[in-house]
């Protein structure tokens, strides 16, 4: 039976020394604060504000919301990002994307505007190049940030060992590749043009998986003493409930440790937004 990797466990450790970061901060008169900037009504971006704003409210944090209609012009929302941008109060900026609708065709021109200070979400290019170039310009992309706590916090460490992503995204697969390439790991980044999937899978000692595809990874993607996280979280409308891109009754027996889905890495990744935006506090003061 492998160990569960519990994501919430890692959140409430990292809670503890964010909590002490905010209280240092309120005695010097200062909150952090998080502008969430979402366009529209999905209901996915409704349940991720949700998740945000409960967690910040528990740290001390600030998250507002100001929310666009679905007819908003790309240059009206850069207008409002620029307000965010110039406003001292504010210490992080969250777009919630994919932009819907025509306003996608211009997703990069409007992510560009937001301040990479104020970039916690780490979206815009200074950010991404920060993290293959091992700088501190601009902040990582959080779940990424996340698998590492994760690690961490497990006594797991890359060094020395195979690792292998699927997934090539620059949001997860890219970056996360730089974080572990930083801890001495020995990194494969694997796409659907990968031949022989599931052999190279099987030879890793930490296999990641952020390819967004229910049911991709089975018993033949894993091999005993791996450590599996499972960063996807997709919809099983068979079973009615959310799911990883791992089949965990095939997996679970097999491997050493696993992230659940939910439960997992998705239960870090809200922490780490937040303590973006306090660390973002501490900088500016």
């Amino acid at each position: 039976m492998a160990k569960l990797l519990s994501g919430k466990e890692v959140a409430a450790a990292l809670a503890e020394e964010l909590k002490q970061r905010v209280s240092a901060l309120a005695a010097r008169g200062v909150t952090p604060r998080l502008a969430v900037l979402r366009v529209g009504e999905r209901a996915d971006d409704l349940s991720y504000e949700r998740g945000i704003k409960k967690r910040a409210e528990t740290l001390g944090v600030l998250a507002e919301t100001t929310v666009f209609p679905d007819t908003v012009s790309a240059d009206e929302l850069i207008a409002g990002i620029e307000r965010m941008n110039a406003d001292p109060a504010v210490h992080g900026i969250l777009l919630f994307r994919p932009l819907p609708g025509e306003l996608k065709r211009e997703e990069a021109r409007i992510v560009a505007h937001i301040s990479p200070e104020k970039d916690v979400d780490g979206g815009t290019e200074p950010s991404l190049a920060g993290v293959f170039t091992g700088t501190q310009a601009g902040w990582c992309p959080c779940t990424p940030e996340a698998c590492m706590a994760v690690l961490a916090h497990y006594g797991i460490d890359p060094a020395g060992k195979k690792a292998v992503v699927i997934g090539r995204s620059t949001v997860v697969g890219k970056p996360l590749a730089m974080l572990l390439l930083e801890k001495n790991a020995t990194v494969t980044v694997c796409h659907s043009k990968t031949p022989d999937l599931a052999a190279v899978a099987r030879g890793a000692d930490i296999l990641v998986s952020a390819a967004g595809k229910a049911g991709l990874v089975t018993k033949d993607f894993v091999s005993e003493g791996q450590v599996l996280l499972d960063v996807s979280v997709n919809w099983d409308a068979a079973e009615n409930k959310l799911c990883g891109d791992a089949v965990f009754n095939e997996v679970e027996p097999v491997v050493a440790a696993v992230t659940p889905v939910p439960g997992g890495i998705g239960a870090v990744t809200n922490t780490i937004l937040l303590s973006h935006v306090i660390k973002s506090a501490e900088r500016m003061g």
